[in-house]
């Protein structure tokens, strides 16, 4: 089956095309701003990735090991639903992704100890790789600000901003997912140089709205001011 380019954004950002793939890639980016936008989005979240947890940096023969193992694994370990087909380049990039996340994770929670939080935040970064890095996703814009929220057929989405300063002193952005207008919190979060990556935690259903409200710090159990922005119904 042909590979559109647009489908190897993710192998790019891994390291993970073959010299003619990426040579191809390169001329289309520099003309194709989606994919400069999501390029922007899956470093951002292959970074966080390894900074899943605090510690040390792991040595490059560590880093080969973890990649010489992924691509070793057989691609039927990625379950394929019969209303969707996953290529094979993105295929082998998510296995690499996990592996990595995987491997750099572990890696930093035997030396700090902070196997719980650690956990959680990896998980929540495999799952934001997933998403993004899936071809079958709809992106639904921001409202009130520069950004998406991409989610997959299974509700799974994250939410990617751009241009957002720091919240005020004492305050926090929180992201909420409203269904049948109730508010659930999906979690506070900071910019990291006026760009955000937030994976959602909970499933996002059709017909519900993600918005982002600036709240005291900690965040609140609902939200206590009209949203700085929202998305039209997923």
């Amino acid at each position: 089956m042909e590979i559109s380019l647009h489908e190897l954004t993710a192998g790019y950002a891994l390291d993970a095309l073959d010299p003619a793939e990426r040579e191809a890639f390169e001329a289309h980016l520099e003309d194709c701003e989606p994919c400069q936008e999501e390029l922007a989005s899956f470093w951002e979240v292959t970074g966080g990735l390894a900074a899943a947890a605090d510690g040390p940096a792991p040595s490059p023969a560590l880093r080969e090991r973890i990649l010489d193992s992924a691509r070793a694994e057989e691609q039927n370990v990625i379950s394929i639903s019969s209303r969707r087909r996953v290529s094979p380049v993105l295929a082998s990039v998510t296995a690499i992704a996990a592996a990595v996340a995987i491997g750099f994770g572990i890696y930093a929670m035997s030396l700090n100890g902070q196997l719980d939080d650690s956990r959680a935040a990896l998980s929540a970064q495999e799952t934001a790789a997933a998403v993004l890095a899936d071809t079958n996703t709809t992106s639904v814009p921001m409202n009130g600000g520069s950004g998406k929220v991409v989610v997959n057929d299974a509700g799974s989405a994250v939410l990617v901003l751009n241009a957002l300063p720091a919240a005020p002193s004492g305050k926090t952005y929180q992201a909420w997912v409203i269904t049948d207008d109730t508010p659930v919190s999906a979690g506070v979060f900071a910019p990291s140089e006026d760009r955000a990556v937030v994976p959602i935690p909970q499933t996002v259903p059709a017909g519900s709205v993600v918005a982002v409200t600036i709240e005291p710090d900690g965040g609140v159990s609902a939200p206590t001011r009209a949203p700085a922005m929202s998305s039209d119904p997923v």
